[in-house]
This record gives structure tokens, C-alpha cells and sequence, in this order.
């Protein structure tokens, strides 16, 4: 099984820019997001916040915010998770870190610059956790970064400290529009060994 597993979430898993007319029901949503949920952050701040884009009303707001070349494999997608970070995440920390009372105070006093990259680092984890909890679901995945980040923020995010970082198409990939994969480095170009 952990051979299949690796199959489908790294080494037969492509990047996909057309999909199948399948919708996703909200259970296997639900099912996505416990099982990402569960994956490693730093003191357990797990900052990341999705909203899951899929009503047509919701994907019509969601069609200005996209850059050009994002628009129709966005629109044809039956979900579009919007991966975001709580600004306000430290406000959660007494019930993730119970063990240690005063760690939200702590991470609330860090400097700007450091929070945002803090917290920029553990949503994008978080991120990539949603990707290989999808694909072990059988869901394909099309991860981009090609949208404007304010009117995401402006349209879907108004009502809550959230701020938006990535976009994540979900669902049943169309192996017709796959292009073909792109190279790869190699892990003497990539790695070391200390």
C-alpha cells in the first residue's frame, strides 16, 4: 500500500489545469481538511484558513481576482480553495498549545515582519498538506499563485483577519489537457549531505 500511496501522491500526481465535469460533495471536503488539519506546524499555530470557492455565484466573484492566463481552468474547476493565514492566529494558541498558557502572548509580540513570515511559512506547510491529503483522497490538484491578492482578500476575506496566499483547484483532472511534466532536478543538483 505505501507504494500505491507514493504512486498516486508524488510520482503519478501532475499539476492539473483542466477538470472533469465531477463535483466534490462537502463531506470529502470535510474529509480533506481533517486529515490536513493533523499535519506538523511550528507550536502547533496551524494558522492556515481555507475557504472553499465552488457555488457558481462564489466563482463569479472569484473570476475578477484571477490573472489571465488562471481564468478558465479556475472557472471549469469543480473547487477552488482559497489557502489564507489568521492574522489573528495567536488568539487560538490556548486551545493548540494548552501547555503552555502565555505562547499566544508570545507569538503576539513578535515583530511584524517576523509574524507575517511566520506565519506565510506554516500556512504554505499547511498548503502543501492540502495537496497530498487531496491527491490520497483521488483528487487532483492545480496549485497557482497567479491572482491579486487584494481582491481576494476584498471579496471573500472582508468579514475576518484572514489574508490570502494561495489558490488551490480541486477535483477530477482531464488527463486530455495535461501538458507534458517539465523536468526535474536531480538530487546532486538539489541536495547536500552535511
Amino acid at each position: 500500500m505505501s507504494d500505491q500511496l507514493l504512486q498516486r501522491i508524488f510520482l503519478e500526481a501532475r499539476t492539473h489545469n483542466g477538470w472533469l465535469a465531477e463535483p466534490i460533495d462537502d463531506a470529502t471536503l470535510r474529509r480533506l481538511y481533517e486529515a490536513l488539519r493533523l499535519g506538523p506546524t511550528a507550536a502547533n499555530t496551524v494558522p492556515a484558513r481555507i475557504v472553499f470557492v465552488k457555488s457558481p455565484e462564489a466563482k463569479e466573484r472569484l473570476r475578477p481576482c484571477l490573472a489571465p492566463g488562471n481564468v478558465e481552468k479556475t472557472m471549469s474547476a469543480p473547487v477552488t480553495a482559497i489557502i489564507a493565514y489568521d492574522t489573528r492566529f495567536h488568539e487560538k494558541m490556548p486551545k493548540l498549545f494548552p501547555a503552555r498558557p502565555t505562547m499566544g502572548e508570545t507569538l503576539s509580540a513578535m515583530p511584524p515582519e517576523q509574524r507575517d513570515f511566520f506565519l506565510l511559512q506554516n500556512a504554505s506547510l499547511q498548503a502543501g498538506y492540502l495537496i497530498l491529503a487531496a491527491r490520497a483522497l483521488g483528487l487532483d490538484c492545480g496549485p497557482m499563485a497567479g491572482f491579486d491578492r487584494e481582491k481576494v482578500d476584498a471579496a471573500f476575506l472582508a468579514d475576518v483577519p484572514w489574508r490570502s496566499i494561495l489558490l488551490i483547484n480541486l477535483g477530477h483532472g482531464d488527463p486530455e489537457k495535461l501538458y507534458p511534466r517539465n523536468p526535474r532536478l536531480d538530487f546532486e543538483e538539489a541536495c547536500r549531505i552535511a
